[in-house]
């Protein structure tokens, strides 16, 4: 270590100086334009091959692409809700409720509410979101408490995982429905507006342009594989990981590391996976614009070799395995029940 570094302090303090000296929090304003640009452009392309094909079976690539440019747009408001893009809240806002509830039909200030919780506390079972046991059991003692429907998918739900992805995009919208109907949520009025506003053109959109049927199995796959999509792109990064419980003796550098895992890849795997594939370094330096992960990576994974903290970082499909046979092992004590 050189001897500022000697100067700063705690253990992350030093990576932070690491990394700012390498200068990878700086703002990209050219890639976000590009990309904002570009996703924006599919999107509306996605919407124009709708309207031009009418009633017709192609309808059902339309819906699989659209899956993936909501995906996409995901991706987008999340980078905005961490202020990857913009600096100021009311520009970050504004762009994040178009793009979540006027786009996608997804409550932005309640997933921003409710990732900034899990990015404090990451896989605790009593603070992290992510992890409470409304669904799925993420650990033994989770399992033993558990009752109703998590008791009941519990046994095999790692089997179940990606069938009951297809459901998530469903959740997704009424989570932020269920948000914006109590107090509490800022701009409670306007995000109601924007996803109410989402709903009335997306299923006017299907319903007046195609026949019933159609419109049905349109919405059936376009929101089950956009379910599926979201899925898959958060499942890799904490699921299987350790998850915490009570008062963690943990600093801010090791719970970040610990509870994160890095999948490996190239120009597909950053876009698809919109660089989550780098989650350590993510909760490390969450305002950092995403095309900075890649580079931030090499001085992450190194600073950890030096102070002997494990650093994980398997392919994408190791990282399923992980967590399914995680999820597996979760549910043991309620398979020796039944």
């Amino acid at each position: 270590m050189t001897t500022t570094e000697n100067q700063v302090g705690s253990d992350f303090a030093r990576l932070s100086h690491r990394i700012s000296a390498a200068g990878l929090m700086k703002r990209r304003p050219g890639y976000y334009t590009a990309r904002i640009g570009l996703v924006a452009g599919l999107f509306a392309a996605g919407w124009v091959a709708f309207a031009l094909l009418g009633d017709s079976w192609w309808q059902l690539a339309v819906a699989a692409f659209m899956a993936v440019m909501f995906g996409q747009v995901a991706l987008l408001s999340h980078d905005l809700a961490h202020k990857q893009v913009f600096r100021r809240r009311r520009p970050t806002e504004i762009a994040g409720m178009l793009a979540g509830n006027l786009g996608i039909g997804m409550s932005y200030g309640w997933w921003m509410d409710k990732h900034t919780r899990h990015h404090a506390n990451p896989n605790h079972e009593e603070l992290d979101p992510d992890v409470d046991p409304d669904i799925l059991v993420w650990s033994k003692d989770q399992a033993r408490a558990s009752r109703g429907v998590p008791r009941f998918i519990g046994r095999y739900q790692a089997f179940l995982f990606f069938p009951l992805l297809t459901l998530e995009g469903l959740n997704l919208h009424w989570s932020g429905i269920r948000a914006v109907r109590k107090p509490g949520l800022r701009r409670r009025k306007t995000e109601a507006v924007l996803l109410a506003a989402h709903f009335v053109l997306y299923f006017s959109a299907l319903f007046t342009l195609l026949s019933p049927g159609m419109a049905l199995l349109f919405f059936a796959v376009h929101q089950g594989l956009w379910g599926v999509y979201m899925g898959s792109i958060f499942a890799p990064n904490h699921k299987g990981m350790p998850t915490l419980t009570g008062r963690t003796e943990l600093d801010f550098l090791r719970k970040q590391v610990l509870t994160s895992r890095n999948v490996r890849g190239g120009l597909v795997t950053d876009v698809a996976l919109g660089g989550l594939n780098y989650q350590i370094e993510h909760h490390l330096f969450p305002s950092m614009p995403s095309p900075h992960l890649r580079r931030a990576q090499p001085i992450v994974q190194t600073y950890c070799a030096e102070l002997g903290i494990p650093y994980l970082q398997t392919s994408l499909v190791e990282s399923y395995r992980q967590a399914l046979t995680h999820l597996h092992e979760a549910g043991a004590p309620l398979r020796k029940r039944s």
